[in-house]
């Protein structure tokens, strides 16, 4: 059984930078598309961005873009490096692996259990 984790999260001022990381373990995600998801308080997940299994491939929210990059460095670790943070940034940072890489939670079949990004205005 596969097994995502995510780290990284954490209490950071308006402005500031946060990289969250997201292992895989258990079993090989190589080649799964991989996704960001976050969920602030009272608010349905929302996405963030994907990679593409080849790590081609790139996607991002409107809300993110131009702020947050994904990357991928091998088939088991995903790396979301955020800048120029927001206090409506602020809420639980959760990965996801799937077959596609796209915008809906459906298509992916495999969660972490999340981390907690605060964004201090």
């Amino acid at each position: 059984q596969g097994q995502l984790v995510e780290s990284g999260g954490g209490l950071v001022q308006a402005g500031g930078s946060l990289r969250l990381s997201c292992a895989a373990s258990g079993r090989p995600f190589s080649g799964l598309a991989r996704g960001w998801f976050r969920q602030a308080p009272g608010k349905e997940r929302e996405f963030v961005a994907a990679i593409s299994g080849s790590g081609g491939t790139t996607y991002y929210g409107d809300s993110v873009k131009n702020r947050f990059t994904i990357s991928r460095d091998n088939a088991k670790t995903v790396y979301l490096q955020m800048n120029s943070l927001k206090p409506e940034d602020t809420a639980v940072y959760y990965c996801a692996a799937g077959s596609i890489a796209i915008s809906t939670t459906s298509a992916y079949a495999y969660w972490g259990q999340g981390t907690q990004v605060t964004v201090s205005s």
